[in-house]
């Protein structure tokens, strides 16, 4: 079994919980757009994934200026990769499939940008951030 990426998935599940709520609180209670609600709702679990990531999942000891660097750098190219595909996926399948109105396609982004993320973000924090 994998453990680090055992403990990056619970970690994980924190910090999605805490963005992604924050990013539909921002996005349908403060009317924020998708990027401004995408952007700070992922810094929130940003802040939260890099102190349990650095602590829990891979135990390091890497110097934290040098590590919160490599962390904003891997977290903002995640993000933008993550999320600009998301956007574009979200119009892709509701091109495809019809079933939800046009009114949800921040929403469906958001979801398939957070598991982008998640993804990308696993093996950059992995290989760039707490590398031993």
């Amino acid at each position: 079994m994998n453990r680090p990426f055992f403990r990056f998935l619970l970690v994980g599940l924190l910090n999605t919980a805490v963005g992604l709520s924050s990013m539909y609180l921002l996005l349908h209670l403060a009317h924020l757009s998708y990027w401004w609600a995408t952007l700070i709702g992922n810094t929130i679990g940003a802040i939260v994934s890099y102190i349990l990531n650095r602590l829990f999942t891979f135990r390091s000891n890497a110097p934290i200026a040098n590590s919160a660097v490599r962390f904003i750098f891997v977290i903002m190219t995640c993000y933008f990769i993550a999320y600009r595909l998301g956007k574009q996926l979200a119009y892709w399948a509701l091109g495809l499939v019809s079933i939800l109105p046009h009114d949800y396609l921040d929403d469906v982004a958001i979801l398939f940008g957070t598991a982008l993320y998640t993804i990308l973000n696993y093996f950059g924090q992995k290989r760039i951030v707490f590398a031993r």
